[in-house]
């Protein structure tokens, strides 16, 4: 099992030491390294006043430009002492964090905040909140310009330096990024069943097939690390790692979006196949089912299974799991339902060219998911999760005007996102 703290694909958390409360109180009455920042917080009701917002953004963005560190909020990084923060101001520090993370740096951080507690100079203990923010693949720019950690402090880096981590960084993308290895991660977290499924010939794996199926790769240091799409697969729980790789699955009571009107809600984690099955559940629990009147009684669905099926296989094999922050969200309505996957179309693919022409932006992802069998107790018309031979729109396409009379509509939002509409089936006349 996972034994690191989560962390976004495109922001990997450093863990380690820190971990434990006892060794972080000892860190921090050592004081700030290169490592570990200090911050004390003040508050005018609910507003933080001190740090300033842009100051948070370059010591943050210094960090993932570095090689990741620890921020924790609450503590005087002169004396070191242990202040805390007001218990009920905790959620308060926390959407501000994550607002200069999402707002102030680009491209976004998406750092890890937790809250904890540690015993102050009387030894009581009182509430903190710490960052976590690991080295990023990206070069991160904050409201002062490009920082890196240099010691203790910050560093604003000169042109040559910046040209370097760019030409690096750049470099390591080159590499599909469902390769490149997850750093804390290490074989020891792989869950040997999960990697069966890709086995032909039976039996445990070996580190020499881990290394063929490229689930496991070597980092930067030579030490073995699982990659992206080794994480996602071959772990049970790949959120410990990248918790925005989930389905966040909405059912609203009418044909709006309204957090008043939610009837069923749930974000489906998991390994990418337990995402499209247990999603394909969520959606089975919440449309109708109309049985018609005839002489042999047949049931009729508001959606395709078999089109609902291609629909989440194709969002989890094809999103981009680099953008920090990003989900998969399953939103269902009276007479539709919304998907929208993370990450624009590829070089000159369009919205409607999909259904003539295929582009992986996850090579290794697709490759893994056509060994992964369908799991299901109905015919969905195929034995495994993904076919090469991207076959998967025009199935959506057929399944949907079958069932609905409508095709289904793609858009893309913004150049990131893609969203696909299914709409639902109308009831038979004996129904209404």
């Amino acid at each position: 099992m996972p034994s690191k703290r989560a962390t976004d694909a495109s922001c990997f958390t450093v863990g380690g030491e820190m971990d434990n409360p006892v060794e972080l109180g000892r860190r921090i009455r050592l004081g700030e390294d290169s490592d570990l920042e200090l911050k004390r917080l003040l508050l005018a009701g609910a507003r933080v006043t001190d740090p300033a917002r842009n100051d948070f953004a370059d010591e943050l963005a210094s960090f993932a430009n570095g090689r990741g560190g620890t921020i924790v909020l609450g503590v005087d990084d002169k004396t070191r002492e242990i202040l805390g923060l007001p218990l009920d101001r905790l959620d308060v520090v926390e959407t501000w964090v994550r607002e200069i993370c999402n707002d102030s740096v680009k491209p976004a951080i998406d750092a890890v905040i937790r809250k904890l507690e540690l015993p102050d100079s009387t030894g009581m203990l009182v509430p903190l909140i710490r960052v976590d923010v690991g080295r990023s693949l990206f070069v991160h720019k904050s409201p002062g310009g490009y920082f890196r950690r240099v010691g203790s402090s910050k560093r604003e880096m000169p042109p040559e330096i910046l040209a370097r981590i760019f030409q690096e960084r750049t470099q390591i993308r080159v590499i599909r990024f469902d390769e490149s290895p997850v750093p804390e991660t290490s074989p020891e977290d792989i869950d040997h069943r999960l990697v069966s499924r890709f086995l032909r010939e039976g039996g445990p794996p070996n580190d020499a097939t881990l290394h063929k199926l490229r689930i496991v790769a070597k980092d930067v240091d030579g030490e073995p690390r699982l990659t992206v799409a080794g994480v996602l697969l071959a772990t049970p729980d790949p959120q410990a790692w990248m918790p925005h790789a989930l389905i966040q699955a909405v059912c609203y009571a009418g044909e709006r979006e309204d957090v008043n009107y939610q009837s069923d809600a749930r974000d489906v984690g998991g390994p990418l196949d337990t995402q499209v099955r247990e999603a394909l559940h969520f959606v089975r629990r919440n449309m109708r089912t109309f049985a018609t009147k005839t002489s042999v009684r047949t049931e009729l669905t508001q959606y395709s299974e078999r089109a609902l099926l291609e629909s989440l296989v194709n969002a989890v094999a094809h999103r981009d799991y680099s953008m920090a922050g990003a989900r998969i969200r399953l939103h269902m309505f009276g007479n539709r339902i919304e998907l929208y996957v993370p990450g624009g179309l590829a070089n000159t693919l369009t919205p409607d060219s999909m259904h003539l022409r295929q582009y992986n932006r996850n090579e290794l992802i697709v490759s893994l998911l056509a060994r992964c069998p369908v799991e299901s107790d109905r015919d969905l018309g195929r034995s495994y999760l993904m076919d090469r031979r991207g076959d998967g729109v025009p199935i959506i396409i057929e399944e949907c005007r079958r069932l609905s009379g409508r095709a289904p509509e793609y858009s893309l939002i913004d150049e990131s996102e893609l969203r696909l509409l299914i709409w639902a089936a109308s009831a038979p006349e004996s129904n209404r």
